[in-house]
């Protein structure tokens, strides 16, 4: 049994979806950024960084998007989230880790400018610049990482969900997200999925 701690549109979404696919065990529990939940002391305890997602296991707690998605795809080998080849799996770490690295932070700057600078001007430039930063993101995706119905080609992965999050913030980042119809076609292949449809109902 894993319990995912998770807020509405963040980085646990993935997550979710994930264990939902896998067919895992888990609870839910909620963390409401509206009301500070993240930075109560019961919720550092789970995880200090005060940040979501944190998936508790019988091994210890897991944070960072990236790692936990690796960590259920190599959990349940049978739902096949993962690439079977040492190289299969380097290239979709490597996927995933450019959107938390990069896209992550680029779509970071539009809410929380202040992690950093404490300058309102260097805030509101930061501000400024996700639409464009995020357009930049979406274009490289677009012409460089899809490489079939799904970001590895034919076989559905972990990389999936990821990118299915980050389409989903184009258009609230100031995005036309109409530019990128290969990221537009994927969202839609994954919002037709059974697991990713029970997911969602915890996420509105």
């Amino acid at each position: 049994m894993f319990t995912l701690y998770y807020a509405k549109g963040t980085a646990a979404l993935p997550v979710h979806i994930a264990l939902q696919e896998a067919g895992a065990d888990y609870d839910l529990r909620l963390i409401e950024f509206s009301n500070q939940d993240q930075l109560k002391p019961e919720f550092l305890k789970i995880n200090p960084k005060g940040r979501v997602p944190a998936l508790v296991t019988d091994q210890g707690i897991l944070t960072e998007t990236p790692a936990i998605l690796a960590f259920i795809a190599q959990s349940f080998g049978a739902a096949n989230l993962i690439p079977s080849t040492p190289y299969g799996f380097a290239k979709a770490q490597e996927f995933n880790a450019y959107l938390a690295a990069t896209v992550h932070v680029a779509h970071a700057h539009k809410m929380r400018g202040t992690r950093w600078s404490d300058d309102a001007g260097c805030v509101a430039s930061m501000q400024a610049k996700v639409a464009q930063n995020m357009a930049d993101c979406a274009d490289f995706i677009e012409n460089n990482c899809l490489e079939g119905p799904w970001v590895m080609g034919a076989q559905y992965t972990i990389c999936d969900p990821y990118l299915f999050l980050i389409a989903r913030w184009l258009r609230g980042d100031g995005v036309d997200d109409t530019a990128f119809p290969r990221i537009l076609a994927h969202r839609a292949r994954m919002e037709a999925r059974p697991a990713v449809q029970d997911v969602l109902k915890h996420h509105v």
